[in-house]
């Protein structure tokens, strides 16, 4: 039988972003594979060395249009701590509290897409329904529905009242329920167990050689949260979770996504129950002492790190970015092999790819 490739993207429905796949078929059956990035590169790392740290706030928070917070967050904490700032408990109380309500729009928009390229319309509606609750929740914070410019070097900008924490309170209550029905329908649904049960399989020896992390290692049986095991923030007050599995697959990979949107509003209501008195932020010098530091948190898909490195000037040397899509990528090819074609749109989903923090 001969081989046909068929290419996969750069621009394609299945794909949220360009990226681009070459297949070669024998018959249905992929036999081999390879990809393409740097459609969407923007040169921010070399961007950032020509702005001031307070001009790149706002520059690293578009490295991702879906976990635009987690990177501003990950980016303050490297410039705070070459400050040597002691951030107000407050600030650091609402900067975790985006963080989780980011995790969960994240994994439910995952779960609509990965739904939409399967065929399940019906889990696809109700995905995108309870994330638009979460959506609107960060509205009323910040202002804004994905990109919120709350975080600043020395806190955060907005306050909480008590209005919002009623809001908040209330909307991750009836959250949780709909969340709760969700991972019913995962668990329980035929046809989407159909599409997804032993498919994209990674081993725990496959993600530990490619560096996998996040909900992707952990479906995979690799225990390892930022959150539990090198806490920032306020994670050391709190009672961290961290659901873990060993099928591998992406079914696993959307029950785990899914547990991790229930635990994180759990975390939430922890915060909004605790939260401190106090202020939110504090001044900041403008420059910044000599010196180099990594900064490192728990993104919706798994760990990112930063690497700034200071000459004692407004403006950083040198801005390093290790996002977690990149490693999620690479595993691709090995997923792909010797599968039918019409696997191809769960496993490429499956990853919860985001092109955009991948080539940035």
């Amino acid at each position: 039988m001969s081989k046909v490739v068929v290419p996969v993207g750069p621009q394609h429905p299945l794909l949220k972003e360009p990226v681009s796949f070459l297949l070669s078929l024998e018959g249905e059956q992929v036999v081999n594979s390879t990809l393409r990035l740097g459609y969407v590169h923007r040169g921010i790392e070399k961007l950032a060395q020509q702005r001031t740290y307070v001009q790149n706030v706002y520059l690293i928070e578009r490295i991702c249009g879906i976990c635009s917070h987690i990177h501003t967050t990950t980016y303050c904490q490297a410039v705070e701590a070459l400050l040597g700032l002691d951030i107000p408990r407050r600030g650091l109380y609402i900067r975790m509290l985006l963080c989780e309500l980011e995790r969960i729009h994240s994994h439910l928009l995952w779960l609509g897409v990965l739904a939409k390229n399967i065929g399940l319309n019906t889990i696809f509606m109700y995905s995108w329904r309870d994330r638009e609750i979460v959506l609107k929740m960060m509205e009323e914070i910040s202002g804004g529905r994905v990109s919120h410019a709350v975080n600043i070097i020395g806190g955060v900008r907005v306050d909480l009242n008590t209005d919002h924490l009623t809001m908040l309170e209330n909307g991750l209550n009836g959250l949780a329920r709909r969340v709760a029905e969700l991972i019913r329908s995962v668990e329980r649904d035929r046809s989407f167990a159909a599409r997804t049960r032993g498919i994209g399989k990674l081993s725990l020896e496959d993600v530990r050689r490619f560096c996998v992390v996040g909900p992707v290692a952990r479906a995979s049986g690799l225990d390892i949260d930022l959150r539990r095991d090198a806490p920032y923030g306020i994670y050391h007050e709190l009672d961290v979770r961290v659901p873990v599995m060993v099928e591998g697959d992406v079914w696993a990979r959307s029950v785990i996504r899914m547990q991790e949107a229930l635990e994180a509003i759990r975390l939430s209501q922890q915060m909004i129950r605790a939260l401190p008195a106090g202020a939110v932020s504090i001044t900041a010098p403008r420059k910044v002492p000599f010196g180099e530091v990594v900064s490192r948190a728990e993104a919706p898909r798994g760990e990112v790190f930063y690497y700034v490195r200071s000459d004692g000037t407004q403006k950083p040397v040198r801005l390093k970015v290790r996002t977690p899509t990149l490693t999620n990528l690479i595993t691709l090819p090995q997923q792909l092999k010797d599968v039918q074609m019409a696997d191809v749109s769960a496993i490429i989903a499956g990853v919860d790819l985001c092109i955009a923090c991948a080539d940035r």
